[in-house]
């Protein structure tokens, strides 16, 4: 077979990237361009990013690249977004807004009345999502509402990229699997989720067929002649790619990702019932993805390392070293960046409860950490039951920014799940998985190392969570199933 290079953009909330990968799915190396990202955010709840910045951030990646003489021999272009951003159109398809991120809770006030107006379980089994201020089921109503002139319709931020750079501002499976509006089974967006949206087929992109690529043209053909010819693959959900990227591609793995935030997911294709939980997307036209993501991870290290104002990482993991399992009673709810569907919590949301005077800055951020942790037990203990897997059956593979850098997380992860942990190194996981995909290749995960559960600390982690979960129930933040399948219990921020 003839060689394949690849070049793969990860269109990120922090930062947009460009990489090369060889025909067996390995990195070139050295071929890596970075521009940051500006996210706009307020205290009213947006969360926004500028479409054309990251238009003009992608072009300065690919320019870089060529430059640097790495593009010559590209073949095929891969695509990794984020997913669940949203952009209000006119009728050119330019841009009224920014694209609202999955961060932006704007819309949270509309989200109680389109729950009573369906029927929250049936959609999800649908949609895979709940109506949720994540999705454009809720929105695209607020956009209806805010935004004058009247919007003609709406893109996501890949969409608006390929429109601009092919021409061709069609949606991929799992791009549209993202927006809550997508029936997952037939591949087609749902009547049911448009009309509680408030809008028909034509407000929405067209969806792309199985085994789309495309070209670029106009002026971006013409700026780029080394891309002219290649071939540009349908666009993938971050979160699926980094899953591909980690070598997490069957049932029985899982992929924990701790970065900025936090997420277990598990490729799978049999469809299952799905526990409110979760969620649950495309990969692509063969794939789903199942999973859970929580907004507060490697930001609330960071937070609390600001805040408290810790010395260096190095000394921080020493003295974490010294704290028992449990944080000496410290019990963190790790809700100050809100958190992500299905809870309805909003930014400001965090909970440090159980301090006394004796109480140490290192034993905050170990109780933080852990409750990251905790989260995460939740969503694998989910997941295995979704999936129909024994308890502890689902192998564990971590990767990400946050857990790589700490041996004391990966240990005290471990001990939360009562389970070994195999921790991977693959920081551009996205961008890789994207180049898979366009491959049509799977990888192994490449190993680390394996966090093996130590016997006491388990006891001493299944106590704190339980005083974890107690706490959390008495401030009605737990997620549980409504006695009545009609009725949608509120989820409503502590009071602090």
């Amino acid at each position: 077979m003839p060689e394949r290079t690849v070049l793969a953009l990860d269109l990120g909330t922090s930062s947009v990237r460009a990489l090369a990968f060889a025909s067996d799915g390995e990195p070139l190396p050295g071929v890596l361009a970075r521009r940051p990202t500006r996210l706009e955010i307020d205290d009213d709840g947006r969360a926004e990013l500028d479409p054309d910045e990251m238009l003009a951030a992608i072009g300065d990646c690919i320019d870089e690249l060529i430059v640097q003489g790495h593009l010559r021999n590209v073949t095929d272009v891969a695509v990794s977004c984020a997913w669940h951003s949203v952009i209000a159109v006119d009728p050119a398809g330019q841009p009224l807004t920014g694209a609202l991120t999955w961060a932006d809770t704007r819309a949270a006030a509309l989200v109680p009345e389109l729950r009573r107006r369906t029927d929250p379980a049936r959609l999800q089994a649908a949609t895979g999502a709940l109506p949720h201020s994540t999705y454009w089921t809720a929105k695209i109503p607020w956009l209806a509402r805010e935004v004058r002139p009247a919007p003609a319709g709406y893109l996501g931020l890949a969409e608006y990229v390929s429109g601009a750079l092919l021409g061709d501002a069609r949606a991929s499976v799992s791009l549209a699997s993202g927006t809550g509006l997508l029936d997952l089974e037939r591949m087609r967006w749902l009547d049911e989720a448009l009309a509680l949206a408030g809008v028909g087929e034509d407000a929405v992109p067209r969806l792309l067929e199985p085994g789309w690529t495309g070209r670029l043209e106009g002026k971006a053909a013409t700026r780029w002649p080394a891309l002219a010819e290649t071939s540009w693959h349908a666009p993938v959900g971050d979160g699926a790619a980094s899953n591909l990227g980690a070598g997490c591609v069957t049932p029985d793995r899982a992929a924990i990702n701790l970065g900025t935030s936090g997420a277990v997911r598990v490729v799978h294709q049999r469809e299952t019932p799905l526990s409110r939980e979760l969620w649950r997307y495309r990969v692509d036209q063969r794939r789903l993805v199942t999973g859970a993501a929580f907004s507060g991870a490697g930001n609330l290290y960071a937070w609390a390392k600001t805040v408290l104002r810790l010395p260096d990482d190095e000394t921080v993991e020493r003295a974490l070293a010294s704290v028992p399992p449990g944080a000496r009673g410290v019990i963190v709810l790790p809700y100050h960046a809100g958190s992500r569907a299905p809870l309805d919590l909003v930014a400001g949301s965090g909970v440090i409860a159980g301090l006394s005077m004796a109480t140490t800055a290192v034993e905050i951020v170990a109780a933080t950490l852990e409750a990251v942790c905790f989260q995460l037990a939740d969503g694998v203990e989910a997941l295995e039951r979704a999936l129909g897997a024994a308890p502890g059956a689902i192998e564990i593979v971590a990767s990400g920014g946050a857990v790589v850098g700490s041996p004391w997380w990966q240990q005290t992860l471990a001990n939360v799940l009562a389970r070994p942990v195999r921790v991977v190194d693959e920081p551009e996981a996205s961008a890789r998985g994207a180049a898979l995909l366009a491959l049509d290749l799977t990888t192994e995960p490449r190993t680390r190392h394996v966090a093996e559960p130590q016997r006491q600390a388990v006891a001493a982690e299944r106590a704190a969570r339980a005083a974890y979960q107690e706490l959390a129930s008495k401030l009605g933040e737990r997620l549980s199933e409504p006695t009545d399948p009609t009725e949608q219990p509120t989820r409503r921020g502590p009071t602090q």
